[in-house]
């Protein structure tokens, strides 16, 4: 019985980490350029009008301080991206096996929630720029700045798109946890 399923381990073995090893990299690539693009798309985006307004409250939206929590945010996402490929084509020549894919499963879940965090606070404030909020007297910015609201809709949507990526990274992790942990079982068993 252990002899079948080391056996079969070892036939699928090779194929399984092949696969792995081109997937998990082409998946880390394509959330790199997208947290990538997200990061210059919103650092770069600039734009200034001068006209009269009237200020009505005390609360300023503050739109700026969002964005560069999003600049932030994508920027080490995008930091960690080339790290773990880099470190991806490095961690073969070791034998870690648990305890590398249940931090790296940790790791990418908590770049996930920091990016995600980030979009979502830009997607509000976009929300709000574009239409504004007339309960709270808040007029829509995006007439006056039209480039710099689709400018930071396209880096949100390349956040999203490096979120998308990112979760499929960490679910071929989970899975090869769980498939080691199966294996793991079946020899002991």
């Amino acid at each position: 019985m252990v002899g079948e399923v080391g056996e079969t381990a070892e036939k699928g073995g090779s194929i399984r980490r092949w696969r792995m090893t081109t997937v998990v990299p082409l998946l880390r690539v394509l959330a790199l350029f997208a947290t990538a693009a997200a990061t210059v798309a919103m650092a770069l985006n600039k734009e200034t009008h001068t006209f009269t307004v009237a200020t009505i409250g005390n609360t300023p939206v503050k739109i700026t301080l969002t964005a560069q929590m999003f600049v932030i945010a994508n920027g080490v996402a995008t930091l960690y991206g080339l790290v773990m490929l880099a470190l991806s084509f490095v961690i073969h020549k070791y034998n870690l096996k648990g305890p590398w894919f249940l931090t790296v499963a940790t790791l990418d879940m908590v770049t996930i929630a920091v990016v995600s965090g980030a979009a979502t606070a830009v997607a509000f404030m976009g929300e709000l720029a574009r239409n504004g909020n007339s309960h709270a007297r808040w007029n829509k910015i995006c007439d006056n700045f039209q480039r710099y609201c689709n400018q930071g809709s396209g880096a949100m949507l390349a956040s999203y798109i490096g979120i998308f990526f990112l979760m499929l990274v960490n679910m071929v992790h989970i899975f090869q946890l769980k498939r080691l942990n199966n294996l793991k079982n079946a020899i002991a068993a």
